[in-house]
């Protein structure tokens, strides 16, 4: 199955006049029912997939090239080096985490062992065998509240030396997609039946993550290597741009497996647990890995020809819903048959209680209000 890609240059150009508080769609009082089918068909496609290609004009294949060759740079560099950016006391929030510290969900929830004995063995994940072996770095993009709960959520970001341009290239990338995110969640909430503004009202100050993987394919790049064990993202939704080295697969709702392939200059979005929350279960989290294929191998050799790199980096964001903001299932979502499932909790608590599961700390308590 190819997943459709959605254009957003029509939702841009009107989205800044048209109102939503009417039926159908209108910019003074002329009707533009492309806008809603086209909205409609984004909340379809994440229901029906937890995934979306989009193509943004304002993110730019230069400005991605940009973000790699510098993250490709970093990660190339010693172990030794890049650890002087860690912040374990901060749950890895800021600065880099290294190898071996994230564990895939699959090797500790035994609801999620469950489920994955239920796929068809045709469809299957690979089964990780320990903590996964990529590294990753996670920069703040965005404002972030003065008073929170949530403080280690929000914490000041983490610069490594030797690298000027590291601020303005991290910003610059991380806004722009975080600007397709909030396109994208507009119109899925318009598809939903919701307010235009009832998702990106609650990304507001939220603890947004430019979170770049590298996964270095010189040492483990062997076919079956999990670099991402069967997961699904915490947050509202992820992006990406286009990998220079191909490993990504999704589930569909129907359970089928597939193996992503993201057309240059498009973008990946994802489904997350936030999401889930918020429309009741109507739009589940997308489950997905990242594993050394066939496709990897091709890739590295040519890599190798081309005397590229050999570190495998994914430019993800993490679009979060602000961590004092309530996560519970909106408007008509509320009255969902699952609703129930989805109790009131504070968004940082929610994110807190699922870092403790893949960064095991003690001492946690559980607020649900």
């Amino acid at each position: 199955m190819e997943i459709p890609v959605i254009d957003l240059s029509p939702y841009l150009e009107f989205s800044a006049k048209f109102r939503v508080d009417c039926d159908p769609i209108s910019i003074e009082g002329e009707v533009y029912p492309q806008l809603e089918r086209l909205s409609s068909e984004v909340s379809q496609i994440l229901k029906e997939t937890g995934a979306l290609l989009v193509k943004d004009p304002r993110c730019s294949t230069i400005d991605n090239d940009r973000f790699l060759d510098m993250m490709e740079t970093y990660f190339e560099k010693s172990p030794e080096f890049k650890r002087l950016q860690e912040r374990p006391n901060l749950r890895y929030q800021v600065g880099v985490m290294p190898e071996g510290i994230e564990v895939p969900r699959s090797l500790v929830d035994e609801e999620m062992k469950q489920r994955i004995r239920r796929i068809p063995k045709e469809f299957q994940p690979t089964i990780p065998v320990g903590p996964d072996p990529k590294w990753r770095y996670m920069w703040r993009v965005g404002p972030r509240p003065l008073n929170t709960r949530f403080q280690e959520l929000n914490s000041e970001p983490v610069v490594p030396e030797g690298f000027p341009e590291w601020i303005e290239n991290m910003d610059s990338w991380g806004s722009k997609m975080i600007s397709a995110i909030e396109a994208v969640a507009e119109m899925a909430a318009i598809g939903f039946g919701l307010p235009k503004d009832a998702f990106t009202s609650l990304m507001k100050m939220g603890p947004h993550l430019l979170a770049p993987t590298g996964s270095d394919l010189e040492r483990y790049g062997h076919v079956g290597t999990v670099f991402s064990g069967y997961h699904y993202d915490l947050n509202f939704l992820t992006i990406h741009c286009r990998s220079r080295f191909p490993g990504l697969s999704i589930w569909l709702r129907n359970g089928k497996k597939v193996e992503v392939k993201v057309p240059v200059g498009c973008l990946l979005i994802q489904a997350g647990k936030e999401m889930e929350w918020l429309t009741g279960g109507e739009c589940l989290a997308g489950m997905h890995e990242v594993v050394v294929t066939n496709r990897t191998i091709d890739a590295i050799e040519l890599a190798q020809k081309q005397n590229q790199s050999l570190w495998r980096v994914s430019s993800t964001l993490f679009a979060h819903i602000a961590s004092d903001a309530v996560l519970k299932p909106l408007g008509h979502f509320a009255d969902s048959p699952l609703a129930d499932k989805y109790p009131p909790i504070y968004a940082g608590e929610y994110v807190k209680l699922e870092l403790a599961v893949i960064k095991p700390q003690r001492g946690e308590k559980t607020v649900i209000i």
